[in-house]
C-alpha cells in the first residue's frame, strides 16, 4: 500500500500523510483489525478526505471506523476530529480529560489560534472546524484501554508537551503512538536510513521535566517502534530517546539564558532555536544544505521559540 502519501509499515499500521505545511510534515495514523479501524490523531479538517481515501484502498467503509483517537488537542493533530466523526457515524472520539471541553467545543481553541494568525489564516490553516457531540466523546485518562476488534490499545497520561497529551501503545505490537511526545522526525533528513528526533516545544505548556519523564517512561517500555505525527514510524528508540533528551535539555537551557532579555528575548529564543538545529544537522549528517533545513524547520523554529517564550513567562523552571 506505499504510495506517495500512504506508508504501510506492517501490523495493520499506516500512515497518510495530511499535506499540514507541506508533503511528509503531519501524519494520520491508522490502526486496522479485522475489518475495523482506528484513526489516531485526524490532521486538521482538511486530512480528513485524505484519511477515509486510504481506509477505502484497504476496504474499510467509514462505518467501520470504532475510534478517532486523538493524542492531544493541538488542530494539527485534532482539528478534523469533527469532520471525521460525522463522517464515521459509529466512531467514539478519544481524548485525554483536559482536552475534552475543547473538542465538544472548539471555540475557545479557535480563539486562542485565531489571536496568534487573525481568523482568516486560522481558516486558511486549519480549515473548518468542528465540535464533537458530547456523547461521542470517550475521555481516556492514565489507565484506560479500548478493544478495536479485540486489539487492545492503552492510555498513558504523559504532559510535557501539552498538559492534555497521552501515548497510546498497542498492546498487540508494544509499539508506541506517541503525538508530539516522542519530537519531530523528518524523513527527508534521513542520513542513510538513519533516522533523528528533535523537540517539539510549541506553545504553551512546554515543560522540560515533565517531558523529560514522559520519554524516560517511553524508553523504558522499550518498544520496537514509535510513531510520530511528524512524521511517521521510528526504530532505535534508545538512541532517539536519548538524543530528545539531550535537546530537550538544551532547550531549557537556552530558555534559561534569554531569561532576562526583555524585548530582545523572542529574537534570542529564535536565534538560539536555529542554532540548536543546525549544530543537529552536522551532528545527525542529514544530507541537504543549511538552507533547505531552515527551510524545513522554518515553522518548527518559531514554535518551538514560541514555547520557550511561553514557558518563561509563566515561569517555568
Amino acid at each position: 500500500m506505499n504510495s506517495p502519501s500512504v506508508f504501510d509499515y506492517g501490523h495493520g499500521i499506516s500512515a497518510v500523510d495530511s499535506v499540514f505545511d507541506r508533503a511528509q510534515q503531519t501524519a494520520i495514523h491508522l490502526v486496522v483489525e479485522r475489518g475495523r479501524a482506528a484513526i489516531v490523531d485526524t490532521g486538521t479538517a482538511r486530512g480528513a478526505p485524505r484519511a477515509l481515501a486510504a481506509l477505502a484502498q484497504q476496504g474499510i467503509a467509514p462505518e467501520q471506523v470504532d475510534y478517532i483517537v486523538l493524542t492531544h488537542v493541538h488542530l494539527d493533530h485534532a482539528g478534523g476530529a469533527g469532520t471525521l466523526a460525522a463522517q464515521c457515524p459509529n466512531a467514539r472520539v478519544t481524548v485525554h480529560p483536559r482536552g475534552a471541553r475543547h473538542v465538544i467545543d472548539p471555540g475557545r481553541l479557535l480563539s486562542a489560534t485565531a489571536a496568534i494568525y487573525g481568523v482568516d489564516e486560522t481558516r486558511r490553516i486549519y480549515g473548518d472546524v468542528q465540535p464533537v457531540p458530547r456523547e461521542r466523546v470517550l475521555e481516556t485518562p492514565e489507565g484506560a484501554r479500548i478493544s478495536l476488534a479485540g486489539r487492545e490499545l492503552q492510555f498513558l497520561d504523559t504532559p510535557g508537551h501539552a498538559r492534555h497529551h497521552v501515548v497510546v501503545r498497542d498492546a498487540a505490537t508494544g509499539h508506541l503512538f506517541a503525538g508530539d511526545s516522542f519530537g519531530l522526525s523528518y524523513r527527508e533528513l534521513d542520513d542513510g536510513g538513519r533516522q533523528f528526533a528533535f523537540p517539539t516545544t510549541s506553545p504553551s505548556q512546554f515543560d522540560p521535566p515533565a517531558l523529560q519523564r514522559t520519554v524516560d517512561r517511553m524508553r523504558a517500555l522499550a518498544p520496537q517502534a514509535v510513531y510520530v505525527a511528524h512524521f511517521g514510524q521510528l526504530r532505535d528508540v534508545a538512541r532517539l530517546g536519548a538524543d530528545l533528551q539531550r535537546l530537550i535539555e538544551a532547550h531549557a537551557a537556552l530558555g534559561e539564558r534569554c531569561r532576562g532579555a526583555g524585548e530582545r528575548r523572542f529574537p534570542l529564543l529564535k536565534e538560539g532555536v536555529t542554532a540548536l538545529v543546525l549544530a543537529e544537522r552536522a551532528r545527525q549528517g542529514w544530507p541537504v544544505s543549511e538552507e533547505k533545513t531552515l527551510e524545513i524547520f522554518a515553522l518548527d523554529i518559531e514554535l518551538n521559540a514560541q514555547g520557550l517564550d511561553a514557558w518563561l513567562v509563566a515561569g517555568g523552571k
